[in-house]
């Protein structure tokens, strides 16, 4: 249960790491990408030459669709590549389970180079693949002051509160007709059988 929970967690993360990263960084990030991983990075968000406007719609409604199926992590793996790239040589020998002195070390140098935003998501992504780092990569994204995610978005539900129907004269009068009319027709439905039974009888 712990598993599933974490899963979620940090499809959370890497969801919000994402829905924060401005359209012009990730138009940015796309263009900057190598022929190499543009190929697949298209087919896997079915990206079938569309014009420069719909990249980032193309690449959302992919990644919100492939949330659970891990779409979303390869989009965000392909898009933060040179930055994860960057950050693995800039952490050196510490690089395959960095402190969080050595990651707060390397990051405002790769802010500088890839932006806030990219960095965020490439920390998320670190999440989501269950890096040594990861634990890391989530304290920083939850309280770092200059990587954390800003909060999640707080939807508000308003409850519906049942009101007592307002009294409607003219909606009465017609109910009362109704009624009389219907009184009237079972009276003449009566009338009719006891007329049919009386001639039976004669």
């Amino acid at each position: 249960m712990n598993q599933v929970r974490n899963r979620l967690a940090a499809l959370s993360l890497l969801d919000r790491a994402l829905a924060t990263t401005e359209d012009d960084d990730l138009e940015s990030l796309i263009g900057k990408m190598s022929d190499e991983l543009r190929t697949p990075f298209d087919q896997m968000v079915a990206m079938a030459s569309p014009e420069p406007g719909e990249f980032v719609a193309q690449v959302r409604s992919a990644a919100q669709r492939g949330r659970m199926n891990g779409t979303l992590e390869r989009i965000a793996l392909v898009l933060t590549d040179p930055c994860l790239a960057d950050c693995i040589e800039q952490l050196g020998d510490a690089a395959d389970n960095p402190s969080e002195d050595d990651l707060q070390a390397a990051i405002p140098g790769l802010i500088e180079r890839h932006g806030l935003s990219t960095v965020r998501l490439m920390l998320a992504s670190t999440v989501a693949g269950e890096a040594a780092a990861a634990a890391t990569c989530i304290r920083l994204l939850k309280h770092d002051p200059v990587v954390a995610l800003p909060p999640a978005p707080v939807v508000a539900v308003v409850a519906r509160v049942a009101t007592k129907p307002v009294d409607d004269p003219g909606r009465e009068a017609v109910l009362e007709r109704r009624r009389q009319d219907k009184a009237r027709k079972q009276a003449e439905q009566r009338s009719r059988r006891q007329q049919v039974e009386r001639a039976r009888r004669s």
